[in-house]
């Protein structure tokens, strides 16, 4: 007998506007949420024990929310929204307050990075006024660190990836843009490093893993293309998988870089096993477009959980550990 269509394991409902991001907060085993944004401008808490919303926050005057983060604790909270700032937010003791912001000036929809220095510093990269610029500032200070811009017509940026090499180099910084270039830059130097045509059209996503200095990216058209970094910094491609469907809204590696999620315009969720880019599943449920996904870690008491925000207003919950999904 063939095995049954997978399902999610639940479904949040009553976001009121389509999702655009996720992001899971389960270091505490007793209380693990999921943070989301939504694109009628409100931040909603979740919790995943009751399977609820515990508040709605309001910070970006109904402009859409692009993306979030927490701050190296589940109290501080980081939003950038398409009214050209990033606020940031205490949560602590029930609190939903806006401790400060910063303005932006992109009006695009190319979503922040967050990387942690492990000093009780952060290094915040977002979209700058200029379309083709990404500008880095340190947290919690705010004091600029540099400003990177190709020096080629790329097009506008689409996406960015802060991430720090194994061997103790500089803190490195991937950029997707709109002639379907991978620009590849080291921080503190303001160098460009390399770049790799790796669409015909224009980045929508990338993830890196830095482990195998290997990462990927998806586009609006019908493949996701996998690429790797050799010992002379260069961008090389490596392979790509043709889809049925164009349109790649994002893509989410798993903690353990096993698996690799990507969110569908085509309303699916498509599941690779990361070593070989081999297609592992698809899993249907939304009705609308997916445009985000995102695993929960995969060392909290939550583990093994995804979660997939759409334009049909609702977010799927999946546990890819405990359910079998056919293989495509």
């Amino acid at each position: 007998m063939s095995r049954p269509p997978p399902v999610p394991q639940f479904v949040l409902r009553g976001c009121g506007a389509p999702v655009n991001t996720l992001h899971f907060s389960c270091r505490d085993p007793g209380r693990p949420l999921l943070f989301s944004g939504s694109a009628n401008g409100c931040v909603q808490v979740w919790s995943l024990t009751t399977r609820r919303a515990e508040r709605v926050m309001e910070g970006h005057t109904g402009a859409s929310v692009l993306w979030l983060q927490t701050l190296g604790s589940p109290h501080v909270l980081v939003s950038q929204g398409r009214d050209m700032h990033v606020c940031l937010w205490d949560l602590s003791e029930g609190r939903s307050e806006v401790t400060d912001s910063l303005l932006t000036g992109s009006v695009g929809f190319c979503q922040g990075s967050l990387l942690d220095l492990h000093t009780g510093h952060w290094l915040l990269a977002l979209p700058g006024a200029d379309t083709t610029e990404v500008k880095v500032i340190d947290l919690p200070s705010k004091v600029p660190v540099c400003t990177l811009k190709p020096d080629t017509k790329l097009g506008m940026l689409m996406c960015v990836k802060l991430w720090q090499p194994e061997s103790g180099c500089n803190p490195q910084l991937l950029a997707g843009f709109e002639d379907g270039s991978i620009a590849l830059w080291d921080l503190l130097e303001r160098r460009l490093l390399g770049r790799l045509a790796a669409h015909s059209e224009p980045v929508m996503c990338l993830d890196f893993d830095p482990g195998k200095l290997r990462g990927v990216s998806g586009s609006s058209e019908k493949a996701v293309s996998s690429w790797t970094l050799d010992g002379q910094q260069s961008l090389q491609l490596q392979g790509s998988v043709e889809l049925v469907n164009p349109g790649i809204s994002q893509l989410s590696l798993r903690h353990d870089c096993k698996i690799l999620a990507a969110a569908g315009w085509d309303h699916r969720i498509r599941i690779f096993g990361w070593k070989k880019l081999r297609p592992l599943a698809v899993l249907q449920y939304h009705t609308d477009s997916v445009h985000c996904v995102t695993f929960s870690d995969h060392r909290d008491t939550s583990k093994g959980l995804m979660a997939a925000g759409s334009k049909d207003q609702r977010i799927s919950i999946w546990s890819l550990y405990n359910q079998s999904c056919p293989s495509v």
